[in-house]
């Protein structure tokens, strides 16, 4: 870690030329290979490469440096000259590198060979190709003997639409649905509230609906650090007049104030651009409070004066309102202002943005979906949006912001624990079997079973499951416990370092390297967070010739594992990809006819959304009006003053759970990640200081112990009685059974703590 702390108020913009020093220094930092540079100006470009970063939308018409300063270091740590080569791992004991912190593994660079880790020595050692799929078919058969249903298929969201096709089926084919993936942790939640209400599992919003929005509302996200491409659509959106209104507990930079670095113009000039007309910052889990606080003032405007609502939209297309109006009229002021941390003033005057705009988007991050009530919280913002017919017209609808940049489009293909998303009986009349029927685990319920020894294998297509999953210790102490456990990977983290009985780790070439199979170079395709895709191919010379690709990983190893089965050409699809998109479009025709010839359209090609055209594919054939289940999304600490709702926050220098510094540029943190920020007031009412050392304790009545220590307290700008600190590192005090009611998302914006001085406090003094 940095010895060099700081803690000093950011005065830049989001953008600028702090983005610029952040590249430059990621650049040198990650040693990246020559190419770097050059391969970031085919970035998210037509016959170029999708982002390994995010997955925020690719325009037709991209700007000449179409990436962010995070999908910068993306490319920068994928193209690193660093290696993990054998001789490394020689070196260094499994035991020794638990010590090394997140940043570190990164840091060790490229993994180059197939390696089998040696109990005895406690080591990697490497392994041929040959040998280890040899093994490992041999253990998933053994487990498959047994049970297979205690596998686990794990899938990040960065692998592309045709090996996540590939591995669904190689799931499937075993005997399980047991596929959970990184959807799990973040926008299930998403995925299980609109089709309920709107007919579809994602989004309505295209990339061309911020041209034509008069007002953007913003609930729990942070573009600066998690999509900050998205900054050029919201910057254009308000130079032009669109209304942003923002709610979120944190003013996060990206959502006040955007200096584009790619305008020589701004950036000589250090002109800057205010993002949000509004901004309030609601309380962690206060959002449908918040919302419902909107709804009532609207409706109470229609009674005084009407012109409010749109009548026609809601007579012809939704059910439910009444349900939904008598639930508003019933929540006093008083609750809803205690509730959301916002006064009765602000929610009308939010109100009265929103009644006089034509056209509206509610776009929302994990801020809604990562509580109890999530689901709730998500069908609470298309309530709003109904209201006024704001779905299924141009400049309106709901937007979800993802995540990893094909996390949704693994959904498409069938990387799902819920078998009925799936069309099992195109599969089996395709390759000849009998799918398997029963609904297979989640990530909370994967974790559970292994915790429980449930689990034999875990068979891993990238991500880092065991740091981005809740209940870290109860998990790490449990993994062990499994007889196989294989990770795909690119770079070393910290769920390599926790090994079954027979464990591999496979390398396999990143996005951005060129992969040459038998009929020529390959492209893969991915979806974005509108729903369009995009074709990607590889630039860049692979860093190691004894990587392969995540499609021949997985074909090899369903050859090893499954009864032989001509009708699925595994060889074939390892040849040419093509034919893995062809069978993509047989299974799924509507949504990718022509799926080989459009793949390069400018733009991607957009997947149909029954409710961009008003087509509710819901159990009533209209969009659904839902009542929230409480007006708090978080979970009831009952009256317990000394109890905090921890959010869990990324900083700047990190994507998910790779973590690539110590520089919370925004934030005004550097050096560290062990910080808690906390409200001034809160910090004098539990007798702290800033700087001081405390432990945050999690409140639960299970007697599990939960606790992280060395926090420095650090004063921001956060509501009272809500405090933030950094994931991964506080997935220790996320209790594994508090998430959403519905999806399963674990439950981290809103962790019930007690805060505590440790004993050795140790006082850091903040720069101002």
């Amino acid at each position: 870690m940095n010895s060099h702390i700081r803690i000093r108020r950011y005065e830049g913009p989001a953008g600028g030329w702090g983005s610029v020093q952040s590249l430059v220094q990621n650049a040198v930092k990650s040693r990246a290979r020559s190419y770097s540079l050059a391969a970031l100006a085919q970035q998210n470009k037509a016959k170029g490469f999708a982002c390994v970063s995010c997955a925020w939308s690719k325009p037709a018409k991209p700007n000449p440096a179409e990436f962010c300063e995070n999908g910068a270091k993306a490319t920068f740590w994928e193209l690193t000259g660093r290696t993990a080569t054998p001789e490394f791992f020689a070196a260094h004991t499994v035991a020794e590198l638990r010590t090394w912190d997140d940043y570190h593994l990164e840091a060790v660079g490229r993994l180059t060979q197939p390696m089998r880790y040696d109990h005895l020595l406690d080591i990697y050692e490497p392994v041929s190709w040959e040998v280890a799929f040899e093994e490992i078919g041999r253990e998933l058969k053994a487990i498959s003997v047994d049970d297979p249903k205690k596998t686990i298929f794990y899938a990040s969201g960065r692998a592309s639409l045709e090996t996540s096709y590939m591995y669904q089926l190689l799931a499937r084919l075993y005997g399980n649905n047991n596929l959970p993936d990184s959807s799990n942790m973040c926008h299930e939640t998403t995925s299980v509230a609109l089709p309920e209400v709107i007919g579809q599992p994602v989004g309505s919003v295209r990339l061309s609906d911020f041209d034509h929005a008069d007002a953007i509302f913003f609930f729990g996200h942070n573009p600066g650090s998690n999509a900050p491409r998205m900054l050029h659509q919201l910057q254009e959106a308000a130079k032009r007049g669109c209304v942003i209104v923002t709610f979120n507990p944190l003013r996060e930079r990206g959502l006040e104030r955007f200096t584009n670095p790619q305008s020589p113009v701004e950036m000589l000039t250090r002109s800057e651009t205010k993002i949000s007309h509004r901004y309030y910052q609601v309380r962690s889990g206060g959002d449908i409070a918040a919302m419902t606080g909107m709804c009532k003032s609207l409706f109470e405007r229609e009674e005084a004066s009407g012109g409010i609502l749109d009548h026609g939209f809601l007579a012809e297309h939704c059910h439910g309102l009444d349900d939904f109006r008598l639930f508003c009229e019933q929540q006093s002021w008083d609750a809803l202002e205690a509730e959301s941390g916002l006064k009765r003033a602000d929610l009308e005057e939010a109100a009265a943005i929103y009644a006089q705009s034509k056209a509206v988007m509610g776009v929302y991050g994990m801020g809604l979906t990562q509580h109890k009530h999530g689901v709730s919280s998500v069908q609470t913002l298309v309530n709003l949006l109904l209201l006024r017919g704001n779905i299924g017209r141009p400049g309106a609808g709901i937007c979800p912001v993802r995540g990893h940049s094909n996390v949704q489009g693994q959904r498409t293909v069938g990387i799902t624990e819920k078998p009925h998303l799936v069309p099992l009986e195109r599969l089996a009349e395709m390759y000849g079997f009998e799918p398997p029927r029963e609904e297979g685990l989640t990530t909370v319920d994967a974790c559970r079973a292994i915790i429980d020894g449930d689990i034999r294998g875990f068979v891993g297509l990238g991500g880092n499951f065991l740091r981005a999953v809740p209940e870290t210790s109860l998990m790490e102490d449990a993994w062990p416990r499994m007889r196989l456990t294989v990770q795909i990977a690119t770079k070393l983290n910290r769920n390599h370092l926790f090994n079954g009985d027979v464990a591999y780790l496979l390398p396999c070439l990143g996005r951005i390297e060129v992969d040459m199979q038998a009929s020529g170079q390959q492209v893969v395709t991915i979806e974005d967070s509108t729903a369009c895709v995009h074709a990607s191919k590889g630039r860049a010379h692979p860093i190691s010739k004894h990587l392969l690709s995540e499609a021949k990983i997985v074909a090899e190893i369903a050859k090893a594992s499954l009864a032989p089965n001509a009708r699925v050409p595994w060889d074939e699809w390892v040849a040419d990809y093509g034919k893995v998109r062809d069978a993509i479009e047989a299974t799924y025709p509507d949504i990718f006819k022509s799926f080989n010839e459009r793949m390069w359209t400018p733009g991607g090609f957009e997947r149909p959304l029954g409710a961009n055209v008003r087509k509710w594919k819901t159990d009533t054939g209209k969009a659904n009006f839902k009542v929230p289940k409480a007006l708090s999304a978080s979970f009831d600490t009952g009256d317990q003053p000394d109890v905090m709702r921890l959010m869990t926050l990324r900083s700047n220098d990190q994507f998910n759970t790779t973590v690539y510094g110590y520089s919370d540029r925004f934030r005004g943190v550097e050096g560290t990640r062990m910080i808690v920020f906390m409200n001034p007031a809160d910090i004098r009412r539990f007798g702290l200081a800033e700087g001081r050392n405390v432990t945050l304790q999690t409140a639960t009545s299970d007697n599990v112990p939960r606790s992280l220590s060395g926090l420095r307290v650090v004063a921001y700008d956060i509501p009272a009685g809500c405090c933030g600190a950094y994931y991964p590192e506080c997935n220790v005090l996320v209790p594994l059974e508090q998430h959403a009611e519905g999806s399963k998302v674990p439950a981290g914006k809103s962790v019930p703590v007690r805060v505590s001085a440790d004993a050795a406090g140790v006082r850091l003094e903040a720069a101002e």
